[in-house]
């Protein structure tokens, strides 16, 4: 495009979409309490969460009785929950699969307002997140591979190799071989020039998303690093 049309271009390798979820149930709770002078802000949060299934997204349920949260000041705590659930916990992605119930709380007749609800709902679910596991999820790609038999072993060995699992392969006309495979997309950036070194051009693929997976350990720990910046400022 740049040499044809004389258009600039910049280029990066694409973002991967990880999202974050947790592992097992925990509480969390948390005061806002801040005086300015004149009118004060107070909130206090007791919320519970739990995993959900993967995929099943996010829900907030509402058990708090007895008005310890007034019924007008639920939706601000709701708004501080996903404030976390869209900015991540942990590294900086999206949180999923996870159920927030709110059950108690404090309110001040004169000092609570919505300002303060949303900041308590936020901290209160940050502070639930520790304490339930959360862990890292990546998304995994199914991938088809159509080569000639003699470069097998060197496709699926690099696959292997880059956290691939093989699914297993079908022999084709031709003298031809279609390899299936699940393979994390962070690993799959430039596939398109390594799968024309190994069959010296005469291979193709297709890759389609499949499902989210954790990642490994030292993976989770590295993205956890890279997010701790944005976070202390």
């Amino acid at each position: 495009m740049q040499d044809e049309y004389d258009v600039e271009v910049k280029t990066h390798p694409p973002k991967v979409s990880y999202r974050e979820t947790i592992t097992r149930k925990a509480e969390g709770h948390f005061r806002h309490k801040k005086q300015t002078g004149g009118a004060g802000q107070f909130g206090e949060v007791y919320l519970r969460i739990e995993p959900l299934e993967r995929d099943a997204g996010f829900e907030f349920v509402n058990k708090v009785v007895g008005g310890s949260i007034p019924h007008q000041f639920i939706p601000a705590v709701e708004k501080g929950v996903r404030q976390v659930l869209n900015d991540g916990a942990i590294a900086g992605y999206p949180l999923q699969d996870v159920r927030v119930t709110v059950y108690d709380g404090k309110h001040h007749p004169v000092d609570s307002k919505e300002v303060a609800f949303v900041a308590a709902g936020k901290k209160a679910f940050a502070d639930a997140i520790g304490k339930a596991g959360p862990i890292v999820l990546e998304p995994i790609a199914h991938i088809e591979v159509t080569t000639p038999g003699g470069h097998v072993g060197d496709i699926t060995g690099h696959l292997s190799g880059v956290r691939g699992r093989i699914n297993g392969n079908e022999t084709l006309s031709g003298n031809r071989v279609r390899i299936q495979a699940d393979v994390p997309v962070a690993e799959m950036g430039d596939y398109q020039t390594t799968l024309k070194s190994l069959t010296g051009g005469e291979g193709a693929f297709t890759m389609s998303f499949d499902h989210y997976d954790r990642v490994p350990p030292d993976v989770q720990k590295q993205l956890c690093a890279e997010f701790r910046p944005a976070e202390d400022e």
